[in-house]
């Protein structure tokens, strides 16, 4: 029976440690780094959690608990820390996205791993789902000829709130939302269109959800909760958008921050121009405030053949050919499975990885190069104007 062991006990690891018990994997949770341990053995599964050992630090768990494979799913800020010290070891590792939160971090991390045999599953799901591959299918079928532009979009609906309600409000801790979020977007169209771009220029703007209601306030705690658009009560009475007022109780312990406080982070609609080698391009929108049917994340793909757009939420691939009259609308009929099936996908590789039958299709470097991606846009928000892309070995060869 192989050794696992976990780093961050957050409700996303949770939620995996449970997918992967699916799969009747020789595989047992045995060890745990969080400062959590009293909250995490009061929610979660007390059979999993029975013979688990938590350790008071990540150097002792891993000399004393020895795994053969470990997890990461703390916050953002200590993904790269941690990561350094699981590739110092060789071991297969999981991890959460952003990979890195600073350009120094994504540069420390991609040094780290050239001297390591780790092989490492980021947590992409998108750049696995059933949709993806079959948009995939598409532009590597010629039929859309060489794609010239695309046109991609993030709509974030319902659970947006997240960003603002709670501890990924904290830019200190995500990064901000060009990393938290846009990671996941950059790496499955970056791989659907088999290119980097040479470079970006990006704007952001924070206008919906900031305010002046005082620094540290709960909603519950708020004269204005029975109103508001965006206490959990409301998003349950007012907009039916959370179905059971029970659920909120599990986001954030049931205390939501105001997200109409001077102490909120985070933009909440950006868009960035990503401009290639050839002089192809891109763009990418992301809003934070769309609602019910105005959620949308996919994009459409524009060649000089036809056209080929696909959305998440829709589960559809529709091309439009340009010289005939014809066009495809392909539906993907989903069983479950988190992110169209794309957690299942990572799971397997990471299995895969720990009984040596198989590889990564979501790799390090391909999470070094999002998270670059997504820095350069956020520093391309800062100074106004197009920053270059390098790839990390390059810019480590001129230091």
């Amino acid at each position: 029976m192989k050794r696992l062991a976990v780093i961050g006990m957050g409700a996303r690891i949770r939620f995996l440690l449970d997918e992967l018990d699916k799969f009747n994997a020789d595989l047992n949770l045995v060890a745990a780094v969080d400062p959590n341990e009293e909250h995490i053995r009061a929610i979660w599964n007390a059979d999993k959690l029975a013979n688990v050992e938590f350790y008071p630090d990540v150097d002792t768990m891993l000399d004393v608990a020895a795994p053969d494979a470990v997890m990461i799913g703390t916050t953002c800020n200590l993904h790269t820390e941690y990561a350094k010290k699981v590739l110092a070891r060789n071991l297969p590792l999981f991890l959460e996205k952003p990979v890195s939160i600073t350009m120094d971090q994504a540069l420390d991390l991609y040094q780290a791993a050239q001297t390591s045999t780790s092989e490492v599953v980021v947590s992409f799901p998108l750049r696995l789902s059933r949709l993806w591959h079959m948009a995939k299918d598409v532009i590597d079928s010629g039929v859309l000829g060489d794609v010239e532009n695309v046109q991609a979009v993030n709509n974030v609906p319902f659970y947006g709130s997240n960003y603002y309600h709670g501890w990924m409000r904290n830019d200190a801790l995500t990064g901000g939302l060009w990393l938290q979020k846009t990671t996941h977007d950059f790496d499955y169209l970056t791989h659907l269109i088999g290119k980097v771009p040479e470079r970006i220029v990006a704007v952001e703007s924070k206008n919906i959800f900031t305010g002046d209601m005082p620094a540290g306030l709960y909603c519950l705690d708020c004269p204005k909760q029975d109103t508001c658009p965006e206490s959990q009560r409301n998003l349950f009475y007012m907009q039916d958008i959370i179905p059971d007022l029970r659920e909120a109780e599990n986001w954030w312990d049931g205390r939501w921050q105001c997200s109409f406080a001077v102490d909120t982070g985070n933009h909440d609609s950006a868009t960035a121009i990503l401009q290639y080698a050839d002089g192809s391009h891109m763009t990418y929108t992301q809003n934070f405030y769309a609602r019910r049917s105005a959620a949308k994340r996919g994009g459409r793909f524009i060649g000089y053949k036809g056209t080929m757009e696909f959305d998440f939420y829709s589960n559809e691939v529709v091309v439009s050919h340009h010289h005939s009259p014809r066009t495809d609308r392909l539906h993907l009929d989903l069983e479950g499975g988190g992110h169209a099936g794309g957690d299942t996908e990572l799971l397997h590789d990471f299995l895969a990885i720990i009984h040596k039958t198989g590889h990564s299709r979501a790799t390090l470097i391909d999470g070094v190069t999002s998270a670059q991606l997504c820095l350069l846009a956020r520093e391309s928000c800062r100074t106004n104007g197009f920053v270059t892309y390098h790839p990390p070995a390059a810019i480590l060869t001129t230091q």
